[in-house]
């Protein structure tokens, strides 16, 4: 994916707009009139090529019929072809609708080649609740073949045994039974989908492989796989890093939720309002990474002991981000479908990460000087679980800025778990040197990180090249994340956020698509003025 895409603001008024959009099409005798018959302004982003390519994110009064069915979209579409370039009817799959608490009823389609799905593409339509259609945004493939070229000659099997060989790692190792008191429970998962992979606006049958194991190393893999000859055409371990009663890490006491089994105490909460649980385990055998590991325990249901207190921090911060996401947002665990969130404390050896990889998350101790165990920050561990909520949601593609994004969402909702200051994993960070931290949100600077787009970095998309920036670019959301919230306040900015996140991004949305979805989720949620001053926070950071 390329980095620092050029964007053109265009405001669609019918002098601008006639230029562009020539035929109504068919459908405005349907009754859907097409964009350039409307009076109000009409603004679109526009990611490369204007004339080939579809808009990634058009706002405004964009209908005057009103839109209430799938039919009605089509009809839409077809009257705006000129401007999407796509045939509605063989082009898009609908695969969604939803209705949400202001009324707004959000249009969810995949794109598809001969049914089969363009991977990591989705196109969205947003109506309010009187059926206008207020935006529309998403990855549109408007210059897609009609046709793939390649046949299926793999099946799915043979796309997962050849991932295995790419990464060179004995399945067996990594495929644990281990036993818990829900049962015996695979710590592998293998999944294997048929998808359209694009790359430089090549199209290529494929299958997209997911490899999710801890042992003999935390992975989350993403492959992509020629359907025709077994080719990988792209491989990346996705696990997300943050370079970032007991006792806590920190000497705090706490109040954790516990169950009583077997005049045992375990570390195993079922008191929240969720299908699953929150369980929280021990690697206990040092560089043994056998995964999810052992139950915490204890007889007395006091849980004081040294080694017990990473345990307690990831318990008692997994139960607090739940409690966050479910009280604020009426989210059931990261997935919004009540499903198990599962720790595991003293990870590997000496190791400075905490990570989320894609089934449960992990924390390493650290070294005791770089890091202290690194479940003792609330801010870390929000983070970490904000990339599970954004893997289950917006879907964000962890590279060039669309990466950067991921790693922003993550702080800015680490900050709205813990909002006692600005700075990132400073509770564990260094813990030898006062006040330092991993990030800054009021001042990327201070931590090397760019804060404007001016200073953007044009890095390349390999580990070596942090996947394209995403830890380094996110200073530029981050700095907008702190002008949002000191000027419309926390309570404004975490709706707004949340919404963004979770009906408006995208996977391959881009820091001029993310300043879009913000301001059109503060319009959503609290009119113009909040929306001028979202956008205004972005163009602070040159983003447009």
């Amino acid at each position: 994916m390329k980095t620092n895409k050029k964007f053109t603001r265009v405001l669609a008024s019918a002098a601008i707009t006639t230029a562009l959009l020539t035929s109504a099409g068919a459908a405005s005798a349907q009754g859907i009139d097409p964009l350039w018959k409307m009076k109000p302004n009409v603004e679109m982003n526009w990611k490369e090529n204007v004339h080939k390519g579809a808009p990634s994110f058009i706002t405004g009064k964009l209908t005057e019929k009103k839109v209430k069915t799938e039919k009605d979209v089509q009809s839409f579409f077809k009257a705006n072809s000129s401007v999407f370039n796509i045939n509605p009817e063989k082009d898009l799959k609908l695969i969604d609708t939803k209705e949400d608490e202001l009324g707004m009823t959000h249009f969810i389609y995949q794109p598809v080649i001969q049914n089969v799905p363009i991977a990591k593409a989705k196109v969205m339509v947003h109506t309010d609740r009187e059926g206008n259609i207020e935006a529309v945004n998403g990855e549109f493939h408007s210059d897609a073949p009609s046709t793939i070229r390649q046949t299926k000659k793999l099946n799915k099997q043979q796309a997962i045994d050849a991932a295995w060989k790419h990464i060179d790692t004995d399945r067996s190792a990594a495929d644990e039974t281990i036993e818990t008191i829900k049962g015996n429970k695979s710590m592998l998962s293998e999944k294997s989908d048929l998808v359209v992979y694009n790359e430089d606006k090549e199209y290529t049958l494929a299958y997209h492989v997911q490899l999710q194991f801890a042992s003999p190393y935390p992975a989350n893999w993403q492959l992509y796989i020629n359907a025709e000859n077994g080719e990988v055409l792209k491989a990346v371990n996705e696990v997300h890093e943050a370079t970032g009663s007991g006792y806590g890490v920190l000497g705090d006491y706490k109040t954790v939720n516990t169950y009583y089994y077997n005049s045992t105490y375990y570390l195993f909460d079922t008191t929240k309002p969720m299908n699953g649980v929150i369980q929280t385990f021990d690697n206990y055998n040092g560089g043994d990474s056998s995964l999810p590991g052992y139950y915490v325990t204890d007889t007395g249901n006091t849980f004081y002991s040294e080694r017990q207190k990473a345990a307690v921090d990831a318990h008692y911060y997994a139960g607090e981000v739940y409690d966050y996401y479910y009280n604020k947002f009426g989210r059931n665990s990261y997935d919004n479908q009540g499903s198990d969130v599962t720790s595991t404390v003293h990870y590997g050896s000496n190791y400075n990460n905490a990570a989320w990889i894609g089934n449960q998350m992990i924390y390493g101790d650290g070294d005791g000087s770089t890091f202290a165990p690194l479940s003792g920050a609330d801010d870390i561990v929000a983070h970490e679980l904000t990339h599970a909520v954004t893997d289950t949601s917006a879907d964000l593609v962890y590279e060039s800025q669309s990466g950067a994004l991921n790693e922003s969402f993550s702080d800015v909702f680490g900050f709205f778990v813990d909002s006692e200051d600005w700075l990132m994993g400073e509770d564990v960070y260094t813990p030898g040197v006062s006040g330092d931290a991993l990030r800054s949100m009021s001042n990327p600077e201070q931590y090397n990180q760019p804060a404007h787009m001016n200073d953007y970095q044009n890095l390349p998309v390999t580990r070596e090249g942090d996947w394209g920036g995403v830890h380094t670019n996110s200073g530029i959301p981050n700095k907008a994340a702190y002008y949002t919230i000191n000027s419309i306040g926390k309570t404004k900015a975490e709706n707004i956020y949340y919404r963004a996140l979770t009906v408006y991004l995208t996977p391959y949305s881009d820091f001029s698509d993310a300043r879009q979805a913000l301001v059109q989720s503060a319009n959503d949620l609290y009119g113009s003025s909040t929306a001028s001053s979202v956008a205004s926070a972005w163009s602070n950071v040159g983003v447009y």
